[in-house]
């Protein structure tokens, strides 16, 4: 063999191992984000229907701040034009 081909040869397995490595650490990570996945699914189960940390109505609450776009308003901000101090902003 000449020098083009020993090169060749050793860029070819270095390749190889490098696929190899990089395939290995993919299958780990995505066993790893398997298991939080599940680990989440338990726990967001046993906490919607058990009635622990969540209930479902502060879920949906949750879900309907998302869906609509509400303008949140300051409580007690003093309006100086008409001299209210108090206004509503329900």
């Amino acid at each position: 063999m000449d020098g083009v081909q020993k090169i060749l040869v050793v860029v070819i397995v270095s390749l190889t191992v490098l696929l190899v490595v990089v395939g290995v650490q993919v299958f780990l990570i995505i066993t790893d984000l398997r298991k939080a996945v599940k680990r989440l699914n338990g726990i967001l189960e046993d906490s919607v229907l058990g009635g622990g940390l969540i209930r479902p109505d502060k879920l949906s609450g949750v879900l309907e701040l998302f869906k609509k776009t509400k303008k949140l308003g300051k409580h007690g901000d003093v309006d100086f034009k008409s001299g209210d101090q108090f206004r509503d902003t329900y």
